[in-house]
């Protein structure tokens, strides 16, 4: 028998209930992974664009008014969503400090109000930015774990199967008293199947896995690199207007 006669449907039929409920398990290891990988794709793709658009768009802009109605357009990208935290922090902590400014005036403290006012701001939108980078990482990362076992037990799933296969064919042996290569080579290629099914399962799990973890670095490196110059451009904005003030 060549290898262009190899009918694996046939081989899986005759395998062991053992050895099937292992490919079994397999196909279902396999139709989740290529889901999540499919998914995963799909949302890591739309993220680097829009937030490249979106970035670009923010240092085009310089507005962060005008950069907030855009963020709100963007609901794939991590970038703009920070941004959006940030930006209604913001806009509570300039009310905030408003409001503060505007009560202590009467008891001559003002200057000393909008300092703290200023420092309270930069510190409520600094712990913002932060909570919500750790929501976006964890939401990129979310299912990506699951590509990480499936590499790591399929194949040994697999070998399971194919050292069960193998003790059904000696156990075939011993009863039938022969072993020629016609009785023990069917038992062991069905056997074998298993092992393959599960290095089929685990390589594409392992190089995806690989590759989203390196794009969520990247992206997780892009949201630090972005809350920071946000956090520059509020700082400068409110010394500016602390200096107008004097």
């Amino acid at each position: 028998m060549g290898p262009q006669d190899i009918d694996i449907i046939h081989m899986i039929r005759n395998a062991s209930l053992m050895v099937q409920f292992v490919l079994f398990l397999l196909f279902i290891f396999s139709v989740t992974s290529w889901a999540i990988i499919l998914i995963k794709f799909r949302y890591i793709r739309r993220a680097f664009k829009e937030s490249a658009f979106f970035t670009e768009f923010f240092w085009k802009t310089r507005d962060l008014s005008a950069a907030f109605t855009k963020a709100k357009q963007l609901n794939g990208s991590p970038v703009a969503r920070i941004f959006r935290i940030g930006y209604v922090e913001l806009k509570k902590i300039s009310q905030y400090g408003y409001s503060i400014s505007s009560q202590s005036s009467a008891h001559g403290s003002e200057d000393t109000a909008y300092a703290n006012a200023h420092f309270i701001g930069t510190e409520n939108v600094k712990r913002a930015l932060r909570r919500a980078i750790n929501t976006e990482t964890t939401r990129m990362t979310q299912m990506v774990p699951f590509l990480a076992t499936t590499g790591n037990t399929t194949p040994f799933i697999g070998l399971f199967g194919t050292v069960w296969g193998i003790m059904g064919s000696f156990h075939g042996i011993g009863l039938r008293g022969s072993a020629n290569l016609a009785v023990v080579a069917p038992g062991i290629s069905e056997a074998l199947i298993a092992t393959a099914a599960g290095l089929a399962v685990a390589i594409p799990a392992v190089i995806a896995f690989n590759y989203f973890s390196q794009k969520i670095r990247i992206i997780e490196s892009d949201l630090h690199s972005f809350s920071a110059d946000f956090l520059n451009i509020i700082e400068r904005d409110l010394l500016r207007a602390e200096g107008g003030r004097e």
